[in-house]
Parts: structure tokens; sequence; C-alpha cells
């Protein structure tokens, strides 16, 4: 894969680099951090867990050991984390050695460059209720109770989205999109950073896909799961790892390893594509950079 010409990327700014999964963002910002300095910083909301290594493509210990890495693998895979807990923790490395923020998750980066709505702290009843409304009625009932700028800013094909909407609705009385435009000023603006979007072609982008994950079970993917296997929770964010529940699945022996296989890549297919679709409406002001085979 060809890489963008660093020259062209001021050594003392910090450094963005979004884009879909197995894009190759990882050895662009290892480039970039041996040849002009600073620190890696995760923007991938499942690599800070402890429980997936492997399976999230996080850095292993030769990359460590040759680059700075921060929040990566912190957390303890049973804990909740959100883009709340990453702006606290990312906020004293902005200030540090010149960090180079590099990640799939597109809420991290448009918090950290355009600012996080101020909710509180939502009672612990909301989020069962929430849960029992998806389940018993679907999307659809989410849906019905929100506020028009609400529905119009969030992906209403997107569970999770939808029913993070919701539940700041029931817990507060306000909708999402109200808190939203009471944003406070961003931790670092876009027009401070150098911002590179990748912009993957997507039958390049499917094939690496495919190499990756087969590269992951060769790696240790499967004795991954089943170092996970007892305490496995389908409920835990960890667990949204994307190749884990099939893994976990054909362990159990409800699947075969080949369509394990199978079903991982086709979600990780998918997944790419929500991101390439959330990038592209969310992302215009990035500089796009589309990689091409060696």
């Amino acid at each position: 894969m060809s890489m963008p010409d660093l020259s062209q990327i001021p050594a003392d700014h910090p450094v963005l680099i979004a884009g879909p999964t197995a894009s190759g963002k990882s050895a662009l910002a290892m480039s970039i951090a041996e040849q002009q300095g600073g620190v890696i910083v995760n923007a991938d909301a499942i690599q800070v867990f402890a429980n997936w290594r492997v399976l999230t493509a996080r850095p292993d210990a030769a990359d460590e050991a040759r680059c700075t890495h921060r929040l990566y693998g912190h957390v303890a895979g049973n804990a909740p984390y959100s883009v709340g807990h990453w702006l606290r923790e990312i906020t004293p490395l902005l200030h540090g050695p010149r960090p180079i923020i590099v990640g799939g998750t597109g809420l991290y980066f448009s918090a950290l460059t355009e600012g996080l709505a101020q909710i509180p702290t939502l009672p612990a009843h909301i989020r069962p209720e929430a849960e029992a409304r998806l389940q018993n009625g679907g999307i659809a009932t989410l849906l019905a109770d929100l506020d028009a700028a609400t529905l119009a800013r969030i992906d209403q094909r997107n569970p999770m989205r939808v029913q993070r909407a919701w539940e700041v609705w029931r817990g507060t009385g306000r909708g999402l999109a109200d808190w939203q435009d009471d944003t406070p000023p961003p931790l670092l603006p876009l027009s401070q950073a150098t911002a590179i979007l990748f912009d993957a072609p997507k039958d390049w982008l499917n094939a690496r896909i495919v190499q990756r994950f087969d590269a992951m079970l060769a790696g240790g993917a499967l004795d991954e799961a089943r170092a996970n296997l007892d305490s496995w929770n389908p409920d835990d964010l960890s667990a949204k790892a994307i190749g884990a529940a099939e893994l976990i699945a054909h362990l159990r022996g409800k699947i075969t390893l080949d369509q394990a296989r199978d079903r991982a890549t086709i979600a990780t297919r998918q997944f790419a594509k929500r991101q390439r679709t959330w990038f592209r409406a969310r992302m215009g002001a990035w500089q796009a950079y589309r990689p091409e085979p060696a």
C-alpha cells in the first residue's frame, strides 16, 4: 500500500487519522511517529479493551516497542466505556508530546474536534427500559418518541444510536439534538490539526478484510476467544468486537470455524460500509487519502 507524502504533514501539528477498518491507518500512524516523532493515541472504541487484542487488530508487542502507544487495551472487558470516558483520558495527552490520534470511531473524532454535549448521567432504570422496548417492539418504538431535530441527525438504522437518543430523551426530558446545540468548545479544533481521512476503494478494502481475518485466525484469535469463553457476556461493550460472537459460537459447537469466518468477514464488510458512509457525511473538511496497492 502506498503512503501519503509525509513531507506535506507539519511535524509540529497533532495528526488525526480516521478511516474504515483494515484500511491501513495504523501503518500510517507508525510511519509518522517514526519519521517525525509523536505518540500514537487510540481512537477506536473497541481497541480500548484488554480482553481482545488479536481480534481487534490492536498494536502488537513489536509495534509498541517501536513507538509509544496510549489508550490501547487499558479497560477491563466487562467495564463500561463511552466517548466521555475517552475525552477525559485523551485531554492530558493533548498537552504532552505530539499526539497522532488514529482509529475508526467517528464519534470520538467529532467529539474531539467539534465538542461533546454535556449530558448528565442517566438514571439506572433507563437502559433496561430502552432494551425492553427495543426487544418487544423493535427500533420503531424508540424512533416514535424522538423529536424531529434528533431524527434528522442520527442514523435511524443504527439501533445503538437510536437507543442512546431515546435514553437521553427519556432520562432528561430533552432531545439529543437540543443537548448537542449546547455543546461546549472542542478540545482540539480541526484547524489546529492535520486531519487525514482514508477513503478506501470498496473492492480493495473487502479483499484486505478477508486477508486480515485469516491472519487473525493464524495469529491466535481462536485461542483469544477461548480465553474469553467463561466470562463471555454479549451485553458487554467489548463483546461488540467483530468476530467475537462468531468465534464464541464456534467454540460452543453451534457453527463450524468456516461458518464463523464467513460470518465475521461479512459483518466486517458491513461495518466498514457504515463507517465509510458516516465519514463521508461528517468529515468533508478532512484531507481525503485514497490508498492503493503498492
